[in-house]
């Protein structure tokens, strides 16, 4: 059994980085994740300023977030720990193509209990499905924005 996985992958988005780039903030994933309610203690000006800790609440899990590094329309970088689950560090970077974006995601988790190491081993399985979901999920939201 695997306690730290390091899992990259890519996704196409038919926008170019500077606009795809808000998808992948906090607050600009409301617009697409199904369930994706971000909670700032400390409400911010910009939810992807270094520093600024929010909590998500889904599929069974509580999640503390903080932003930890920050290119504008280029990249962005969580902490993010799952207490009694699993820990690590999520990246997404943005790369322009010819029809919008290549945007590469990446996850390195390391579990913290045995039921983290299950999960993490789930989500390792599952994860360029996990990542076709998303490419899925963001040309429908970009569809339904044009129509």
């Amino acid at each position: 059994m695997t306690k730290h996985q390091r899992l990259t992958g890519t996704l196409d988005v038919a926008l170019p980085p500077a606009e795809a780039f808000a998808l992948f903030t906090p607050r600009g994933e409301e617009e697409w994740v199904e369930g994706w309610r971000p909670h700032f203690p400390a409400d911010p000006i910009d939810d992807t300023e270094p520093g600024t800790v929010f909590e998500t609440h889904g599929h069974g899990d509580d999640t503390i977030w903080v932003v930890v590094g920050r290119e504008t329309g280029r990249r962005i970088s969580y902490a993010r720990v799952t207490p009694g689950s699993r820990a690590g560090t999520v990246t997404v970077e943005l790369e322009p193509t010819a029809q919008g974006s290549r945007v590469t995601v990446g996850y390195e988790l390391t579990a913290l209990s045995d039921a983290g190491q299950v999960g993490l081993e789930e989500f390792a399985a599952t994860y360029p499905e996990f990542l076709r979901s998303w490419e899925t999920a963001i040309e429908k939201w970009r569809t339904a924005r044009a129509g």
